[in-house]
C-alpha cells in the first residue's frame, strides 16, 4: 500500500509523543511535527536584509554589528546577541539589559510584532561558575536574561502570546565547545519559528481523521475511514510477574470450563 510507510510513521510518532509536546520543546520527532504551512526562505531572507539593514543605519548597533548574529536555520530565523568580554547587551553578572541590548530588542520587536511566527528565547553563559552564596548559578542567570529579554519585546508591542517558551540553558549549549570560558558562549538566541503555530494533539486522537490531521498526512482511504482507532494500536500496559501470572492462570480455568461445557452439551 503507497501510503503505508507514512501510516506507520504517524502512529509511531504519535506513541513517542503522546501529547504533541515535541514541537513545543524544541524537538523533531517523527509524525509529531506542526502542520501549518510554513512561512518561505525567500520570506526569511527578506527578514534578515531588513533587519541587518537597520542595525547598520544606527550608529551605537553597528558598532556592535559582529556581535548580533542572524542566520536562517531548519527551524526558522535565528537571531543571536553574542556578548563580548566586558558585557555587550547585559550588565556583567546580571539579567539586567544595558542600553544597548534595550535599544537592540526595541528594534526586533518593532519587526517581529508583525510576524504571525511564534517565538522562542533562550539564554546561554559560558562555563565560568557564578559566584554567589545564595545559591545562584549559571541556570539561573540563563534564564533570567532569556525572561528578561521576553519582557522587553513584549513591553516594545511583541504579543503576548506570541512568545511561546523562555529557556535557560546554562554552559549546557556552548557556542565555543572547545573554549567553554570564552564569552561569546554568553549569548541569548531569539527563534522566529518556521511556523505560526504547533499542532495541539489532544491526549489521544478520537479517529484515524485527527490523527491524519494532526500528522499533516496527504489523503488516503485508508485514513479517511472515521472509525475510533483500536485498542490494539494503543501501547500495551505493563504488568507485574505476579499480576500476569495470575491472569494466566484465569484464563487457563476459563478455557477449561469452556471445553467441559462443550463436553456436556
Amino acid at each position: 500500500m503507497g501510503s503505508s510507510e507514512k501510516i506507520k510513521r504517524a502512529v509511531a510518532g504519535y506513541f513517542n509523543d503522546p501529547k504533541g509536546t515535541g514541537s513545543q520543546l524544541g524537538t523533531t520527532m517523527t509524525g509529531t511535527g506542526p502542520t501549518v504551512s510554513q512561512v518561505s526562505t525567500d520570506e526569511l531572507q527578506k527578514l534578515k536584509d531588513k533587519l541587518e539593514q537597520e542595525i547598520k543605519a544606527r550608529k551605537e548597533l553597528e558598532k556592535l554589528s559582529k556581535q548580533i548574529e542572524i542566520t536562517i536555520t531548519p527551524e526558522g530565523l535565528c537571531i543571536e546577541l553574542i556578548e563580548g568580554m566586558n558585557g555587550t547587551f547585559y550588565e556583567i553578572g546580571s539579567p539586567k539589559l544595558s542600553s544597548n541590548g534595550q535599544e537592540l530588542l526595541a528594534l526586533l520587536a518593532s519587526e517581529l510584532k508583525t510576524l504571525p511566527n511564534s517565538l522562542l528565547i533562550e539564554g546561554h553563559t559560558d562555563s565560568t561558575p557564578y559566584s554567589d552564596d545564595n545559591g545562584y548559578s549559571n541556570w539561573d542567570l540563563s534564564g533570567d536574561r532569556a525572561n528578561s529579554a521576553r519582557r522587553v519585546l513584549q513591553q516594545d508591542g511583541v504579543r503576548t502570546d506570541q512568545v511561546t517558551q523562555v529557556r535557560g540553558y546554562a554552559d549546557q549549549m556552548l557556542r565555543v565547545k572547545n573554549n567553554p570560558t570564552d564569552p561569546s558562549n554568553r549569548r541569548i538566541s531569539i527563534l522566529v519559528k518556521t511556523t505560526t503555530r504547533p499542532c495541539r494533539l489532544s491526549p489521544r486522537p478520537r479517529s484515524w481523521t485527527e490523527l491524519r490531521r494532526c500528522q499533516g498526512l496527504q489523503s488516503s482511504p485508508l485514513l479517511l475511514r472515521t472509525k475510533p482507532i483500536r485498542r490494539s494500536l494503543r501501547p500495551p500496559c505493563i504488568l507485574p510477574p505476579t499480576r500476569q501470572l495470575r491472569l494466566q492462570l484465569n484464563h487457563g480455568r476459563l478455557l477449561s470450563l469452556r471445553r467441559q461445557r462443550r463436553q456436556q452439551t
